[in-house]
């Protein structure tokens, strides 16, 4: 296939696979919804579902590390039209991508235990569960680096969707006879089964080749170095937050602690929502000649970007009756959804600002990126322990990192991209 054709469907993929992910998005929060009152109100029981899963998150970082460094790099080749080394290459990419599972998977053995103890994981048999689903969601991550890295995006959306079909038919009538956060976490390890039908699509995927390629060169350390300044960085500030409500709220707050829970799932719904089209911004950006198509590039940009502001106009006028979907309709709850949506639109347009400079190969863009998600964890362990404080620091925090990331990315931007003179 030529480089022009495959370049010339992304921004209608983009809108597909946004499309396609809304209603999977819509599937997980209907789930959240039905499972909530399951788990016994105001219990905590739903705060310690979404602590747990962003827990896994956390455990789970090193091979989303791996993942979009291997993204990052085949896409090169991809959009290049370079095919046969394109499969060496991506030969060489499994091999890489098995040590580092492995090597993930007894990271997280040894470490679930001390880290679920400091971020408050309350039962053993939780953090149990968030073992089996951080090994289960190791090991079929290279789904996902499969599916962006060839640009598969309809295939990616399918598997999303099932995934989320599968929780619900799984987690409901589990929760229903067993409500407790375990049940709900445990819906998360069995959405990861439609990862399997990858092998419907094998003739696909890689032709034979004499031998593999390694990626392992200069070019490709410096890929996964900032690809783990970016993936730390994104989880930092769509996630770590929930991590230290669990840390300080659990036993203390725990009315506010399930009140939190729900706005900030209604909150993350809104750069999760959009971020389809950060995926195929992300691989297309990603090619050798990404100055080609870089007002489709922005098209998308700017759409993620509008998606984001749009989303949270909604959801501050709609909050009574989003909260009322989630059980959760308390005067506490609705006053926490404008902060933390204002946090996430931040966030949110913080992680397109990195993922276009890491595409683009703004090396120091990106580590700015992961600099600073630290630093707004940090701020967040240090001011945050209560939800009053939280909530406080949290927009605050976010809104001056976004400064930052955008005064570094503009003038990058310039420098790679001068306007042209009239003539």
């Amino acid at each position: 296939m030529s480089k022009s054709a495959r370049t010339s469907n992304l921004l209608q993929s983009g809108i597909i696979l946004s499309l396609v992910g809304f209603l999977t998005q819509g599937i997980h929060y209907g789930f959240q919804m039905i499972v909530r009152p399951q788990l016994g109100g105001k219990s905590g029981e739903f705060g310690q579902v979404l602590t747990t899963i962003s827990f896994i998150g956390f455990l789970g970082l090193p091979l989303a590390i791996a993942t979009q460094a291997v993204t990052h790099y085949v896409a090169r080749f991809h959009f290049s039209g370079e095919d046969a080394r394109l499969h060496a290459l991506l030969a060489g990419c499994r091999k890489f991508l098995l040590h580092i599972t492995i090597a993930g998977s007894v990271v997280a053995i040894i470490l679930v235990k001390p880290l679920g103890d400091y971020f408050s994981i309350p039962r053993t048999s939780l953090t149990l569960i968030a073992l089996v689903c951080v090994l289960g969601g190791l090991w079929s991550s290279y789904v996902v680096a499969l599916c962006q890295g060839l640009g598969w995006f309809k295939r990616l959306a399918l598997i999303s969707l099932l995934a989320a079909v599968l929780r619900v038919a799984f987690g409901l009538p589990v929760t229903h006879f067993w409500p407790v956060a375990e049940a709900a976490v445990l819906a998360s390890v069995v959405m990861l089964f439609p990862n399997l039908i990858l092998l419907f699509w094998k003739k696909d995927f890689p032709k034979a080749v004499a031998s593999a390629e390694s990626p392992w060169n200069k070019e490709f350390v410096q890929f996964v170095i900032v690809s783990a300044a970016c993936v730390f960085g994104s989880y930092c500030f769509s996630q770590a937050d929930q991590l230290v409500a669990g840390k300080y709220f659990a036993k203390d707050f725990k009315d506010s602690f399930d009140a939190y829970g729900s706005a900030g799932l209604l909150a993350r719904a809104l750069p999760t929502t959009a971020g389809p089209l950060l995926v195929v911004l992300f691989t297309h950006r990603s090619g050798r000649d990404h100055h080609d198509g870089l007002g489709e590039q922005l098209k998308l940009f700017g759409l993620y970007a509008l998606g984001l502001i749009f989303g949270a106009v909604m959801l501050y006028s709609l909050r009574g009756f989003c909260l009322r979907l989630l059980s959760s309709n308390t005067p506490e709850a609705a006053g926490m959804i404008a902060h933390l949506a204002m946090t996430m639109v931040f966030a949110g347009l913080i992680q397109a600002l990195a993922t276009w400079s890491l595409a683009s190969r703004w090396l120091k863009v990106s580590l700015l990126y992961g600099v600073l998600g630290l630093t707004y964890w940090l701020v967040l362990l240090t001011l945050g322990r209560t939800p009053e404080a939280l909530l406080h620091v949290m927009p605050i925090a976010a809104g001056a990192a976004l400064v930052i990331m955008l005064v570094v990315w503009l003038n990058t931007m310039y420098r790679h991209h001068p306007p042209t003179p009239d003539l």
